[in-house]
């Protein structure tokens, strides 16, 4: 009788190692969908804080810094997590904290500060951090190395169905609700109006946060129970006890496939979010209208962004991940110069063109730079992770750059970003077989 302990063989023609693995790869999607409803519901708050509190675009760009700079400071102790516990503790921790941050919504609209409001993003996105680190590696798990990177893409399909959700409840439950007064006719306001009228538009801000708690709850509880065979979530007490941190370090800096990925992960996620974070910016200076009507196309983005994720996992039946990078970071640099030389219609195109670029980006850098990383993989995960730093330190850049030469000209920013990412990619094409 065969032991039913004994985990089956990985074969390549396998998706998964456990057939019960497809429920937990289906409720690891809704958590794929989640952070990316957080993401882009923060991308257009740039712009609506720096309307409310009349700031500088600099100073609004603050709020990808907290967001990001979150993801950066959590990683390590998201890879500690899954060391010492399992992916599925880390997930759950994740969850966890990032409901606390989105409930810290409501306190911060009510106290009306801004310091308050970047606090409540920080906490939501350091759940996110542990999240994102505890659920990209777990899927890789799943099933064959061969086709971890595939399987990656595909889970990674389904954020683009929540960045698409989180620009609609921005611009349908956000962006209508500010008041049309401009800085100037704010600051005649007698002091009442204005506290008034910011009070109004915090609490649009806050709603939708409120409510994507709720909805992580009910994930959160859905995973708790979730049934993961016990030779895939039980530690390995001796390995945890010998955990070398620096030693982990050491290898992981010695591989040059790794550490080039996280440079061009830095690089990645930062021409993604200065990208979208200003794409209602560039929008208004190039066509006009409100903030409202220039958020559409974002939204057209993150619709080309979703179906060009399913569209590129198909490709990559046909060809190798890292051709299919080289060319597209290429691409996005084309069109970002494209769209600073013609500031039509067709240069608003141009920016909305680049989510195909980017929809390849993060699950292949990811996935290349993690294979063959074996027990190091938990660690080196929370590297790629801590790469996200660069959505926040590029769009402080590409934010001083419009105070000083206007959003058409700032996407030259992006554009270096790509080209770092293409970078690796023809590196990849001739360095490893992914």
């Amino acid at each position: 009788m065969k032991n039913q302990n004994t985990a089956p063989e990985k074969s390549l023609s396998a998706p998964f190692v456990y057939p019960n693995m497809k429920i937990a790869f289906i409720l690891l999607i809704t958590c794929f969908a989640a952070w990316g409803v957080a993401a882009n519901m923060t991308d257009p708050l740039v712009k609506v804080f720096s309307k409310i509190f009349t700031m500088s675009t600099f100073e609004s760009a603050l709020v990808q810094f907290a967001y990001y700079g979150a993801y950066f400071c959590l990683a390590i102790p998201a890879a500690f997590i899954n060391a010492r516990y399992s992916y599925k503790a880390g997930v759950l921790t994740g969850l966890g904290l990032a409901i606390l941050g989105a409930l810290a919504f409501y306190p911060a609209s009510v106290s009306m500060t801004y310091g308050f409001f970047l606090a409540a993003l920080f906490i939501l996105a350091a759940g996110l951090s542990i999240l994102e680190t505890s659920a990209n590696p777990f899927v890789m798990t799943m099933g064959p190395e061969g086709s971890a990177a595939r399987r990656l893409n595909l889970a990674q399909a389904f954020n683009p169905v929540g960045t698409n959700i989180g620009v609609f409840l921005a611009a349908t439950l956000i962006l209508p609700n500010l008041n049309t007064a401009s800085a100037e006719e704010r600051a005649s306001m007698a002091p009442e109006m204005l506290l008034s009228i910011r009070a109004d538009e915090l609490n649009s801000v806050m709603t939708p946060y409120v409510g994507m708690a709720f909805v992580l709850m009910i994930i959160w509880v859905l995973i708790y129970f979730m049934r993961i065979p016990k030779s895939e979530n039980k530690v390995n007490v001796d390995e945890v006890q010998t955990i070398d941190f620096m030693a982990t370090l050491g290898r992981l800096l010695a591989r040059k496939q790794y550490r080039w990925g996280v440079v061009a992960q830095f690089f990645n996620v930062a021409a993604q979010t200065c990208t979208w974070t200003f794409t209602i910016q560039y929008v208004q200076e190039t066509l006009g209208g409100t903030e409202a009507s220039a958020s559409d196309y974002l939204q057209y983005s993150l619709i080309i962004f979703l179906i060009s994720r399913f569209v590129m996992t198909w490709l990559m039946g046909f060809f190798r991940p890292a051709v299919l990078l080289s060319i597209l970071a290429l691409l996005g640099t084309a069109l970002c110069l494209y769209a600073v030389m013609v500031p039509d219609i067709s240069g608003v195109w141009a920016i909305v063109s680049i989510s195909a670029c980017l929809s390849l980006m993060f699950p292949t850098i990811y996935s290349i730079a993690l294979d063959g990383l074996g027990s190091d993989t938990k660690f080196g995960s929370a590297g790629l992770v801590m790469a996200i730093l660069g959505g926040a330190v590029m769009p402080l850049v590409q934010g001083a750059t419009i105070d000083e030469f206007g959003a058409i000209i700032s996407y030259v920013v992006p554009a270096v970003c790509f080209l770092v990412v293409a970078a690796y990619g023809m590196f990849s094409v001739k360095n490893t077989t992914v």
